[in-house]
């Protein structure tokens, strides 16, 4: 995969999408952290859900702590692991008024500090909340660009620095979000639909499936 190569595949996926965004739905940087949050080993569809509801009673650290951990275990028992998550966003609102004045922080190192936030999560909040050109590898990122040749590695953060190194810098910003996107619905993990791929010819899987 050369650089030509992948500045075409990115601008195929711009053609395709030109604005792409988060599937999860959140009105402030907080209330996307807490979804974030919520949606590890979860669907968005589900977090969705489950916020609709609790973001008209609590949508700031002030009111999470006021809902406190059995009242937010209520709204989001349908999502997996909601014990430990109720802990952790309840302990993460704590940090942020005492340490941050109640807003989400705009750097890594103090989004990474907080509970239930690890690389990945901190990568999504500062690409999509603050508009910063990080790319979150997760499972979709870490297939398409494997797949694709786009970038090869072993782990999720070997992945995410070649993305960085290799995608174009006009491409950066929105990148995790049509690569996250292509996995979700076209570069799927069991059976891809490569009849469907905008990039299918530009793609240098060996292992292409067509209908």
């Amino acid at each position: 995969m050369n650089n030509k190569k992948r500045a075409q595949i990115f601008a195929r996926l711009r053609e395709h999408d030109p604005q792409p965004t988060t599937e999860l739905r959140y009105a402030s940087p907080f209330e996307l952290l807490v979804s974030v949050i919520l949606s590890a080993q979860a669907t968005d569809v589900s977090v969705n859900k489950a916020t609709a509801d609790l973001y008209v009673k609590a949508n700031t650290p002030q009111a999470m702590l006021k809902l406190g951990e059995a009242g937010l275990k209520r709204h989001i028992k349908s999502i997996g692991l909601f014990n430990s998550k109720a802990k952790n966003i309840i302990k993460t609102c704590r940090i942020l008024i005492d340490q941050h004045v109640g807003k989400v922080p705009r750097d890594r190192a103090a989004l990474e500090a907080l509970p239930g936030v690890g690389r990945k999560t901190a990568n999504v909040i500062l690409n999509t909340a603050f508009g910063e050109p990080t790319i979150a590898v997760d499972t979709h990122i870490f297939r398409v660009a494997n797949r694709t040749r786009l970038a090869q590695g072993k782990t999720p953060l070997a992945v995410e620095k070649q993305l960085l190194k290799n995608t174009p810098e006009e491409y950066r910003k929105n990148a995790h979000h049509w690569l996250i996107l292509h996995g979700r619905y076209i570069c799927v993990a069991r059976k891809p639909r490569c009849e469907a791929c905008v990039v299918e010819d530009l793609c240098e899987f060996r292992n292409k499936v067509y209908e």
